[in-house]
């Protein structure tokens, strides 16, 4: 996965929307709270006003730092509870990042008018141990994060349980189930990239076909004006981040190593998030600085690419730079332009005291199990979106599970976006999944808005 653009990520805790309504405290003598405070681990930080039949809560669970030394120490995860009932099943979202900054129910959980448990990765702050051992954040420390909150909320909602996470988050999901396997009864994981071989790439095949040929040449020709123009785009990213207290020192190094940084991404960021319906808004030949600036800040946004936008996702390229794998999208039609190449390595965005040594071998392990035992899985992925490069890939010995492309999707691709039949299919999947046998007579609330992906730095999924 590119790994500016990957991130659709994901600000700090649930904000309730404005205006919503407070929800009616349920009876005393059989106080929700009370019992999610009898749970060993689990802290209930308060709980806050949101929509009639819904209760939402701010906890956090104690982890150990390290589960194979429990000595090690603990560290708090953060996770929110969204309430709908304990008859009702429960969907646990695992975010890939951190809490997204407002709640709003998941299409599962939309679909099957379920519970929703939100867990925040580990090393995210503030789901993070004070000195970190940064060797302690792999895919088996989270799956085994997420396995324990499943396992400490069971005792509440023991109905059938699904995970769901779409993009970084989707692969976590997948992640605890290829080591947790019988923890819930299915996942649906969205725009889920899964780089088997990071020396094997297939993004720059993508791009290469991707959208229409008009749409790839005028990327390239804006990259190449923009990087003409290194001097004024350089002088106006300095003092835009002078201006906004923004600096480059820590991660990244200097503007100029930015600036490249920016401009490499952009093809990437503008399949990921955009799409032809914006190929008409790449400035052409002859561009005013105002315009090249708009373009590249709309699609890569320029302040994710200093100290300050960089630092809330160094785990995540942390855990691209040791396991995950990255997007390796060749910067050769640049070569004679770029001050600084092979920006899209994730060690560039990693402070230098943070040692990385990447261990091939853990997402050739992942697809392994997924092709030869995997069950009750879902994936969704996007047609237009180039994290679909390198999906996950069903195999002989997956049951019960399905893989979907959305005709023209980009990096919020949905079940609700297939065609009907479809789409109808998947949904009855689901349902039949975590035993709903009809589907739940349509809640509109604020809750209900597009669930869309975190905006991340561009090439994280």
């Amino acid at each position: 996965m590119r790994i500016r653009g990957w991130l659709s990520v994901l600000a700090a805790g649930c904000v309730l929307l404005a205006g919503t309504p407070a929800a009616a405290a349920p009876p005393a003598a059989d106080d929700l709270r009370d019992r999610l405070e009898a749970v060993p681990g689990l802290t209930v930080l308060g709980e806050r006003p949101t929509e009639p039949g819904f209760r939402l809560f701010d906890l956090t669970y104690a982890q150990p730092a390290d589960h194979r030394d429990p000595s090690s120490g603990e560290f708090q995860q953060r996770l929110t509870l969204l309430h709908r009932g304990e008859d009702r099943p429960t969907v646990a979202y695992t975010t890939g990042y951190e809490l997204p900054a407002q709640a709003a129910r998941t299409e599962p959980t939309r679909l099957l008018d379920g519970n929703q448990v939100a867990i925040e990765h580990r090393f995210f702050t503030p789901s993070r141990p004070g000195d970190p051992d940064w060797t302690d954040l792999n895919i088996w420390q989270a799956a085994t994060d997420e396995h324990r909150v499943i396992d400490a909320l069971r005792g509440l909602y023991d109905d059938r349980w699904v995970t769901t996470g779409a993009s970084k988050g989707g692969m976590t999901a997948v992640y605890h189930r290829r080591f947790y396997p019988q923890d819930v009864d299915a996942t649906i994981a969205y725009v889920a990239p899964n780089d088997v071989d990071n020396d094997q790439d297939r993004y720059d095949e993508f791009l290469a076909t991707v959208g229409n040929a008009e749409c790839r040449d005028a990327l390239t020709a804006v990259q190449r004006d923009a990087l003409t123009r290194r001097t004024e785009l350089r002088d106006r990213f300095t003092a835009y981040a002078a201006a906004e207290g923004l600096t480059f020192d820590r991660i990244i190094g200097d503007a100029d190593r930015a600036l490249d940084a920016v401009v490499v991404d952009a093809p990437f960021a503008f399949w990921q998030y955009r799409g032809v319906q914006d190929c008409a808004s790449i400035p052409g030949p002859g561009a005013s600085l105002d315009d090249l600036w708009g373009f590249f800040d709309e699609t890569v946004q320029f302040s994710s690419y200093t100290d300050q936008g960089l630092d809330p996702y160094v785990p995540y390229y942390y855990q691209a730079g040791t396991q995950l794998g990255w997007p390796d999208v060749s910067d050769e039609p640049l070569a004679d332009l770029l001050h600084n190449r092979s920006m899209g390595e994730p060690r560039n965005f990693v402070p230098r005291e943070i040692d990385m040594r990447f261990r091939p071998g853990a997402m050739a392990d992942v697809a392994a199990w997924v092709a030869s035992q995997g069950s009750e899985l879902m994936f969704v992925n996007g047609a237009a979106d180039p994290w679909s490069a390198e999906p996950f890939q069903l195999g002989p010995g997956s049951r019960d599970s399905y893989a979907y492309l959305v005709p023209g999707g980009n990096h919020g691709s949905k079940i609700e976006a297939l065609p009907p039949q479809q789409r109808a299919e998947a949904e009855a999947t689901v349902r039949r999944w975590a035993g709903v046998d009809q589907p739940p007579a349509r809640i509109r609330t604020a809750l209900d808005r597009a669930d869309d992906l975190p905006r991340t730095p561009p090439m994280l999924p």
